[in-house]
Formats: C-alpha cells, sequence, structure tokens
C-alpha cells in the first residue's frame, strides 16, 4: 500500500516567508497551500514539500531531501542564476568539480535552502 503513497517530505523552516520565497523564487516550485498550523506546500515532482515552522536549530547538517535531474549540469548553472549558492568540497571521497561530485554511478551537487535546510540534485548516469 505506501509503495503507491504519494510522499510529502516536511522540513523545518525559522521563518516561513522566507523559505516560501526560497522554494518559489529561488527553486521555482509552485506553492500549493498552507495548512491551518502555517505549513507550505509545494509541490515537487510526484510528491510535495511541505515547510513546517520549527524553532531554529531543527534542521539537520545531512541532506534532507535531493532532486532527481536530467542533466546536473545544467540545473546547477540555472539555480546559480537564481542566487542559489552551491557547497563546494575538497575532502578524502569527496571532491566538487564546479559544484559537482562524482559519486560512482551517480553525480551530485548539493546546497542549503534560505532555513539551512541540506538540499540536493543528483543524475544517475546511464
Amino acid at each position: 500500500m505506501l509503495t503507491e503513497s504519494t510522499i510529502t517530505t516536511m522540513l523545518p523552516v525559522t521563518d516561513s516567508e522566507r523559505a516560501g520565497h526560497f522554494y518559489a523564487d529561488s527553486l521555482g516550485l509552485k506553492q500549493t497551500g498552507k495548512g491551518e498550523d502555517g505549513t507550505l506546500y509545494f509541490t515537487a515532482g510526484a510528491g510535495a514539500i511541505g515547510l513546517r515552522t520549527m524553532p531554529a536549530g531543527a534542521q539537520s547538517e545531512n541532506t534532507a531531501l535531493s532532486f532527481e535531474v536530467s542533466d546536473l549540469s545544467s540545473e546547477v548553472r540555472a539555480l546559480e542564476g537564481r542566487g542559489v549558492r552551491f557547497q563546494d568540497f575538497d575532502l578524502e571521497g569527496l571532491k566538487t568539480v564546479d559544484h559537482i561530485a562524482e559519486l560512482g554511478t551517480e553525480r551530485a551537487a548539493w546546497f542549503t535552502d534560505s532555513e539551512g535546510n541540506v538540499l540536493c540534485l543528483h543524475e544517475v548516469l546511464g
């Protein structure tokens, strides 16, 4: 039953208005609603993202969600043009070139939203 369910990823935000602008203006996602508790909902593929106001510090240092894209380099450039700042790494086992890391059969790039949630774009190599 759950394998057919639409997933909504809930992300903690400290300022829902600021976060809503980031997801709409910087990422280009469409807001689909607002819950009675103030949670903002955005469509994302076959699922959704909910931005729920929570106390500062609720964000994780790990990747909260990843968008699978077909052309990672183009998506990175497009989002940079909208003001998104990507993270770069030069660690043992994780190095980015032009913001993109090669990870075996995938490539990935990370950035944070306006609230400090770590988001990722990834491309599966064919």
